[in-house]
Parts: structure tokens; sequence; C-alpha cells
């Protein structure tokens, strides 16, 4: 998005949209909206904050590593410090909750990013009182986040080990993000068709991916094979199916994918290359804070479950009746899942590999798959536990699998796009009820079900923007933020203490990168809102220890920082959702029964 090869863009007013899709390119063939913010920007910065994880004293940790779901820092969303940490089912909110005015001490560097961006986004024209919704993808902290994930298992690894990471897709299932990804070095893994057309519609190559799911069907399975993906069979009839289907690409009885460190296969590898395969343990180290999102419980529906009678020894018997199975798959959860417990399971899971290889008088797994789960902190712009941390600790818990003798397989998913993206909501009336302030905006269920549904679970900080795009200011006031769907807990955010909102604000909802606006949910057929990656140059590009407090930053400055955008996926007219709806069959029930 940033070499300068961007055609022109064309916007269509009534749905938001920039005519020209995104032919799946990140940095050429995508149309752009270019755009300078020149002048200043009150209150957009009065310090940067680096993101590079090392400068700790500025960013009160909260649980830190392996704590609840929303571990991390105090800092607020527009930069104060003093809100509670730990939110979410610990029984905190998302800092900002109650926290402090845009530009008040030091600023996170995305967070800098994010103001210049809206700011231009209103400026542009990509939102209004036409376009009242719009969501915003950072792709520079996206880049980050991969990089920092990329180092920390480089770190702990010696030099050659193979290492995949491999995205988890179902968090955005966007093409352009994955094209993204993949041209910082990542893969994907899908668990449909659907995510798996997705990876190859942006350029991800077979032997980049892995296909996870609890149902995969014969065609899937047959699919896979034929175009050399990665498999971990669920359960015992999965791979009973994959059985009847491996001898046909068999040679000198083992199937292809067999041989040292398979998770190092070329990721340039073409069509119809051999896939690697394995099994799913679970290994029913228990329950995180979210059950929903813990996947070694004792009753979990993934997986081997490996202290259920006999289970065990099964798994050995298939592995060494097997000599094709060369992979060992396991992910103990995600959002709300102690690290310590993520450890604990992968710690049993090397030691099973360590028994088949032993009794199998060869090292027959030379790959384990070792999900993803990184927990995101919610509670700040500060992006913590760290990939290094994590990295660090597996280390520490399971020095075996680091040592080179085996490749690695990630998943991670949240972890490396939620902090990055924001859905910008128009306020379009505020109104006052049983003496509440309650600002009805146009963000609500369909761009964030899990917080309205469980808002215990997935609290999210709201920010307010005033009708040009700049950071809201004044004293707090307690308020609901309130979506546009016809059910009362259509609720962002309730008695949240912010600047208080007025009709033609914005209302700007954090940390939605992953699982958010990428997974409409069409209730009162409200329609998916366009996504526009962004890129803010000589805005919040500080890397390292050096920022200091109180410095201008370019925009601030009036240096004229210049914020691009690029369609990552257009909005949703209403003949599509028409279209979506049965509109080419509307006399079906009457005319054909």
């Amino acid at each position: 998005m940033d070499d300068g090869r961007h055609g022109r863009h064309g916007r269509d007013g009534r749905h938001g949209s920039v005519d020209g899709v995104a032919d799946g390119a990140v940095d050429g063939g995508m149309d752009v909206v270019d755009g300078s913010v020149g002048g200043t920007m009150d209150g957009v910065v009065d310090g940067v904050v680096d993101e590079s994880g090392a400068d700790r004293e500025h960013g009160a940790r909260g649980e830190g590593v392996g704590g609840g779901p929303h571990q991390g820092a105090a800092a607020g969303a527009h930069g104060a410090v003093g809100a509670r940490a730990g939110a979410g089912v610990d029984g905190g909110e998302p800092a900002g909750a109650h926290g402090g005015a845009h530009g008040a001490g030091r600023r996170h560097a995305s967070a800098v990013r994010r103001d210049a961006a809206v700011r231009a986004a209103v400026a542009q024209g990509l939102l209004g009182p036409e376009i009242p919704i719009v969501a915003l993808l950072d792709v520079t902290g996206i880049r980050r986040s991969a990089a920092k994930l990329r180092d920390a298992f480089a770190a702990v690894t010696p030099p050659g080990t193979p290492v995949l990471h491999a995205f988890a897709v179902k968090a955005a299932p966007l093409v352009p993000v994955l094209r993204l990804l993949r041209e910082a070095g990542l893969g994907a893994e899908v668990a449909s068709p659907g995510e798996l057309a997705l990876a190859r519609a942006a350029g991800i190559p077979a032997a980049a991916m892995v296909l996870d799911s609890p149902a995969k069907t014969h065609g899937e399975l047959r699919e896979a094979l034929e175009l050399g993906v990665a498999l971990n069979a669920d359960n015992a009839q999965e791979l009973a199916r994959i059985d009847a289907l491996v001898p046909a690409r068999t040679t000198g009885g083992h199937a292809p994918g067999t041989g040292e460190h398979a998770a190092g296969a070329d990721a340039t590898a073409g069509h119809g290359a051999p896939s690697p395969l394995g099994i799913r343990v679970n290994p029913q180290t228990g329950s995180g804070a979210i059950e929903a999102l813990s996947t070694a419980t004792a009753t979990s529906k993934f997986g081997v479950a490996l202290r259920d009678e006999g289970a065990r020894e099964w798994v050995v018997r298939a592995y060494l009746d097997r000599p094709w199975l060369t992979r060992l798959h396991t992910h103990s959860g995600s959002q709300g899942v102690a690290l310590e417990l993520i450890a604990e399971g992968l710690a049993a899971t090397y030691e099973l590999a360590e028994e088949i290889n032993a009794k199998a008088g060869r090292r027959q797994i030379d790959t384990i798959d070792i999900g993803g789960g990184l927990p995101v902190n919610f509670s700040s712009d500060e992006q913590t536990p760290t990939y290094a941390e994590y990295a660090r600790l597996l280390a520490e818990r399971v020095p075996g699998l680091f040592d080179g003798r085996y490749g690695l397989v990630t998943e991670f998913g949240r972890s490396l796009l939620a902090k990055h993206g924001v859905v910008l909501a128009r306020v379009e009336y505020t109104k006052t009820s049983g003496g509440r302030p309650i600002a009805v905006t146009h963000a609500g269920v369909q761009v964030a079900a899990r917080t309205v549904y469980a808002p215990e679970s997935w609290p999210l900080r709201v920010a307010g923007y005033d009708a040009e795009g700049r950071p809201r200011t004044g004293d707090e006031v307690a308020q609901d933020i309130a979506g546009p769907a016809c059910f009362a807990g259509d609720l962002l955010a309730r008695d949240r203490a912010l600047p208080l909102l007025r009709p033609g604000d914005y209302a700007a909802v954090l940390d939605t990168g992953a699982y958010y606006f990428a997974h409409h949910y069409a209730y009162n057929s409200l329609p998916r809102p366009a996504v526009f990656g962004f890129t803010a140059e000589g805005v919040g590009a500080v890397e390292g220890a050096g920022a200091v407090e109180g410095a201008p930053s370019a925009v601030a400055a009036g240096a004229g920082g210049k914020v691009r955008f690029a369609v990552v996926r257009p909005a949703q007219t209403t003949e599509e959702i028409v279209a979506e709806s049965g509109g080419g069959h509307a006399d079906s029930l009457v005319r054909d029964l």
C-alpha cells in the first residue's frame, strides 16, 4: 500500500463502497484513497509510546502472562492511565471506560495512527451522514505483529528449525488481509471449504496451509490431499476415512508428507505436493475463564481425549500402524486460557510424541502443531502478553520441543489482528432514559455480537470523536453506547464514562480487528460495513525505546502526515441484501409447492 502503484478511487455515497474491488493484492492493484491530513490535529498526541514491548515502565501490566481473558496494561483508550486492568470475567472494565481525555500523557504509536486515520476518513468522506459506519485496519500494526511473531519463535529455536505460522483464517476471513499476512511470511489455518478457497484466492500455497475441522467431509479430505494441504485428523472415524484415501498416494508403504521436518516444506511448493498428516489430541488439561473457548476440557468436542480409558494407547498404535503419520496437533484454547495451562497441554503433547517416536524406533513425528491461543489484552493499546513472553515460557516449560528436533506449526489469529482494527460509527441521536444518557450509533450487534450478547466476557473500549474526526474532549459522563438493532440489549457499552457524545459525533469501537466486523451478523438485515486498510506515513512510526513524553508527532505539528486507504471489502448494498435473502426466488413457496 505504500509503493505508489494504486488506482484512483470512485466512491459510492449511498453504500460507502469504493469502486473497483480489491483483487487480493495488498501493495499493488488496489483502489486507494490518498489524502494528507494537513494542519494541526488537536489532541492527537502529546507523546508516542513505542510498540516494541520493551518500554514497560509507562504501561502498567495487568494480570500479565497467563491471566484472565482481558489481561494487560491499564492505559486508557486515548492514553490516560488509571482505569482498572484485567477487564472481562475478572470483573474489570476496559480501560477507557473510566479513563481519560485524548492525548493525555504518553500515547501508544497505534493510537496516534488511529487518530490520524479517523480524522482522514472523515475528511475524505469514507464515513459521514450517509455512510454512518466503516471499519479500519491498521496495516502497519498488522505487519509489525507478524514480524514480532516470527522473531519470537526464531529467538527460541536453533537456526534452520522449520516453523510455519499459519494464521487462523476464521479470525479475519478477508482475502486482502490473508494476502498481507502471506507477504509478511505467514500461512493459513483453515477449517472449511470456504476458508480454504479464501486462502487460495490470497495466493497462499498448499505447503503453507493446515486444514483443521472436527467435521471434515469425504470431499474436503480428498481436496486437501489432492492439493497437498496438511491435515490433522480429529478422531478415529476421520482417520479411517483418510486410510481409504491415502493408499492411492502411497509409495513403498509410506504416504506423502513423511520425512524429517515436513513443516519446513518449501512454501512455494505447487499443486499436488504431499500432504503432511497427523492426529489432533486433547490433553484434557482443563478450562480457562471462557468455557466456550476452552478446547482442552474433559468433554471437549475437539481431538482424541488422551485421558479417556484406552485413548492414549489407541493414538500410539495408530501412529505405529501408519508410518505416514508425521505430525501431532494440540490446541488448548484461546481468550481466557492462562498461558501456563496452554504450556501444560503442550508438554503433555510433546511427551506423547516422544513416546511414539521411541516405540517406532525412529523420529516418525517430526512436526508438532502447537495451535494458537495467545490471549489479547482488551484493556489498553498495549499488546500483552507478547509473543516473545509466550515463546520463552514454552521453551522453558518444554525445552525438548525447541531444540531443533521438531518442526513447529502455530495457528494464531486474534492476537495478530485484534489490536489493529476499529469500527467507526456515527452517533445518530442522543437521549436520556431514566437519567442515563444514551448515544444511539450505527454499530451494534451486527459488528460486535460477542460483546452485545456476552458483555462481561467481551467488553470493548470505546473512544469518542467529534464530527470532524477529532478526539472528543471534555468532562466524562457515564452513558450507554447503543446500536441500531431492534432489541434492548443491543449495547456496546453500559454506563461507560466518556466525554459526552453528541449527534454527528463518532464512536470508535476499539480492538475489533479479529472476530468482530469480519463476522457480520445480519440482524435486522443491517448491511456489512465497508472495510479499509490504512497506512499513516510519518504518524506513529516510533519503534524502540526512544519515545519521549510530550514529543509532538508529525501530524500534531502540522507536518502533513499522509493517510492512505485501500479497499479490503466494499460495503454491502441493499440489492445484495435482497439477493442473499432469496430475492430471486420470491415466488418459489407460492408457485412451486
